[in-house]
């Protein structure tokens, strides 16, 4: 399951504090990214994991975060997937 969390600038520190530090929604897979990758503000959390990995995620930050849904949701995703491949690509050529 993924899902894309969408953090305003003073709530983004608790809120990825919360995530990285719960025993369940901290063994998922996190990326998090400023929102200017998109040209928006604050700041956005890629999550995969377990069903009930985002679940908690979801319930713990019901107060700090919105989930991003639909079209918005694909495209943070893809772009968030894109600069990875280019960093791993960068790393690749450094290794040759």
């Amino acid at each position: 399951m993924e899902i894309v969390l969408h953090f305003k600038s003073e709530n983004f520190a608790k809120g990825k504090d919360v995530l990285l530090t719960d025993d369940i929604v901290g063994r998922a897979s996190m990326t998090f990214k400023e929102g200017s990758i998109i040209g928006k503000d604050g700041y956005y959390c890629y999550l995969f994991g377990t069903d009930e990995q985002c679940k908690r995620a979801l319930e713990l930050m019901k107060d700090l975060a919105e989930e991003v849904k639909d079209d918005k949701k694909s495209q943070l995703i893809n772009k968030i997937k894109e600069e990875e491949d280019k960093a791993i690509e960068g790393f690749g050529s450094i290794l040759g």
